[in-house]
C-alpha cells in the first residue's frame, strides 16, 4: 500500500512538474512578439544591446543577458519593465501578463 502511495505521490509530482514547464514555455513563446515589437531596437535582438543605441544614449545597462541581469529577482525585473529605470521608459503600454511574457522571453535569451 505504501508503495503505492509514493507512486501516486511521485506521478502527480512529475505531471505538475511538466506543467509548470509547458506554462513557462508558452509565455516564452507568448513573450517573443511582445518583445520584438517594444523591446528589441533597444535591447537588441538577441538581448545584447543594439550597438547604435548604446553609442547614442552611452546606456551600458542595454545588455540584458548579463550575469547581473539575470541574477535580478522577477519582482525586480518586473518593476523595470513596468516603471523604466535610467533612460529606459516605462512599459506603459503592456498589461501585467505581457509584462511577464516578455520577462520569460528575455530571460530565455541568456540561456
Amino acid at each position: 500500500m505504501k508503495m503505492k502511495q509514493t507512486l501516486v505521490i511521485t506521478t502527480i509530482a512529475i505531471l505538475f512538474a511538466y506543467t509548470v514547464s509547458q506554462a513557462r514555455a508558452a509565455d516564452t513563446g507568448a513573450g517573443k512578439p511582445i518583445y520584438e515589437k517594444n523591446c528589441a531596437g533597444c535591447h537588441g535582438a538577441d538581448g545584447k544591446g543594439n550597438p547604435a543605441v548604446a553609442k547614442t544614449l552611452g546606456e551600458k545597462g542595454l545588455n540584458i543577458v548579463t550575469k547581473e541581469t539575470t541574477q535580478k529577482s522577477d519582482e525586480a525585473l518586473l518593476k523595470i519593465i513596468a516603471e523604466g529605470a535610467g533612460k529606459m521608459p516605462a512599459s506603459k503600454k503592456l498589461d501585467k501578463n505581457e509584462q511577464k511574457q516578455v520577462l520569460q522571453y528575455s530571460r530565455s535569451l541568456g540561456k
